[in-house]
């Protein structure tokens, strides 16, 4: 992908890097050539990225032209706010901690250039700071009170780089070019980067499946790179994204799926899908509001509460608004259990989902991706439980039910179309449908933006084609945005 370097006085700037051009902002705002050429990387060196200044109409002009540049016009809009970028500096409290436990001082400041910091020290620390605020070179300053906390983070125009720091950013910025992975000797056209978390003992794709999901998009012509939270920097060097870990709103991969939003990539969990899909509140007012069924619901609220058992017969479910994988769900079988409960639940949040009880042997999943069926599962209840999973089990056989993939020409008519009218109010991305059968009625329990697959469950019936079938959507996305 050709780069650019937009900078005042490019005569100025010395840079040892190939298929690179260093340019005026004039130039590329107004310059023909800019304006029509497709796949450029753009660095924005301006000096003052203020709105309305060329600093912000080139990384402004970058993204209407879908060119990648650094940094992009939401990182601009996020450093009016500070505060935000404080509270989210919280991810990364320990390493603050650490990195000035031995500091005498009570406010340290220092620049940050691509993530590298002129003290070695301050290196991963610049780095989490970089990875949170994408642009080029920042001043962060940090404060001690009762702990050390980021006080400030704002960008530097390229005429506040104190001489001495001026070879640490040409440095920074040839490394953050000059990486093996702009080097292609497969010419594959595109590049995905896959979301994972190591860590993640309940992850939504285990290891066969990801190395599944690897060999088709190689097979889609895909250079493919599994990615961790850590490279959130690396966003920009591609035209994909595909999150294979626990999506949450309040969460790393919320911010990685606006980051590559933002960036003009394909993206799978899209942000808006995530919003939607991880709150229990917007999905049960959005599938009441449309007449899709779903179990007997209401939403309360601790001055509400109270009212609830008139309502809903025991016993009934209790859901945190943004529970994952059957967590934050619990089954209240007495007015003394429902108190005790929920009084823990309100600590987390304001509101939560009370839902009628629907007993069945059974849940029934609709896997959907770009408005079409993918899989379709029964996903039994865990031994002598009422949840799929028992995450109180001690036995690691009966915390899970069984699994039965059933061909998509076999499963009832009335789940997938009760199924596909739910996720067209989401969008056109990757779900999993959870449903219940009762009588001849389909009730919509929940979309999930993020759905198992796992080796030999999901893919039991398509095999290799449900992968396959997921890159292709993929590319025709990158398309469409190209």
């Amino acid at each position: 992908m050709p780069k650019l370097i937009v900078v005042e006085k490019p005569e100025t700037w010395k840079f040892n890097l190939e298929d690179v051009d260093v340019i005026t902002a004039d130039k590329y705002i107004t310059e023909e050539y800019y304006q029509s050429v497709k796949n450029l990387k753009v660095i924005n060196l301006c000096k003052s990225y203020q709105y309305q200044s060329e600093g912000y109409y080139v990384s402004l002009l970058a993204e209407a032209r879908s060119h990648k540049v650094l940094p992009g016009v939401s990182t601009i809009q996020d450093l009016r706010f500070p505060s935000i970028l404080r509270d989210d500096s919280q991810d990364f409290d320990e390493l603050i901690q650490n990195t000035f436990k031995n500091e005498p001082y009570n406010h340290i400041e220092f620049n940050i250039y691509f993530g590298n910091a002129l003290s070695e020290h301050l290196d991963k620390l610049a780095l989490q700071l970089f990875q949170l605020v994408q642009a080029p070179s920042l001043r962060a300053s940090f404060a001690r009170k009762h702990k050390w906390v980021l006080h400030n983070i704002k960008p530097i125009s390229i005429n506040e780089v104190p001489d001495v720091d001026k070879p640490l950013l040409v440095k920074a910025l040839e490394k953050y070019l000059h990486r093996k992975r702009d080097y292609k000797p497969d010419k594959k056209k595109y590049d995905l980067a896959i979301l994972v978390n190591p860590e993640d003992s309940n992850p939504p794709s285990d290891d066969r499946a990801l190395k599944r999901f690897y060999k088709a998009a190689l097979e889609a012509g895909f250079n493919t790179e599994f990615i961790t939270k850590n490279d959130f920097d690396q966003l920009i060097q591609y035209d994909a994204l595909f999150i294979r870990e626990t999506t949450n709103v309040n969460h790393h991969t919320f911010r990685f799926a606006k980051k590559a939003a933002s960036l003009g990539l394909a993206v799978i969990d899209d942000p808006e899908s995530i919003l939607k899909c991880t709150n229990k509140v917007y999905l049960h007012e959005l599938l009441r509001a449309n007449k899709i069924l779903t179990p007997k619901s209401f939403v309360i609220t601790e001055e509400n509460c109270d009212q609830l058992p008139d309502k809903m017969v025991f016993p009934f479910i209790l859901k945190q608004p943004d529970g994952a994988f059957s967590k934050g769900v619990f089954k209240i079988e007495s007015i003394d259990e429902f108190k005790r409960v929920r009084e823990s639940m309100f600590e987390k949040s304001d509101l939560l989902i009370a839902q009628e009880f629907l007993p069945t042997p059974f849940d029934w999943r609709v896997g959907i991706i770009d408005g079409q069926v993918l899989f379709v599962c029964k996903y039994f209840m865990a031994t002598k439980h009422w949840q799929i999973i028992n995450w109180n089990s001690k036995q690691v056989k009966a915390q899970e039910g069984e699994v039965e993939c059933i061909a998509i020409d076999q499963a009832p008519s009335g789940l997938l179309k009760t199924a596909l009218k739910a996720t067209s109010l989401i969008g056109k991305s990757l779900y999993g449908v959870d449903m219940k059968e009762v009588g001849e009625k389909f009730y919509v329990i929940e979309i999930n933006d993020n759905p198992n697959i796992d080796a030999g469950i999901e893919d039991k019936i398509l095999k290799d084609k449900l992968y396959d079938t997921i890159m292709e959507v993929f590319l025709n996305k990158i398309k469409i945005e190209k």
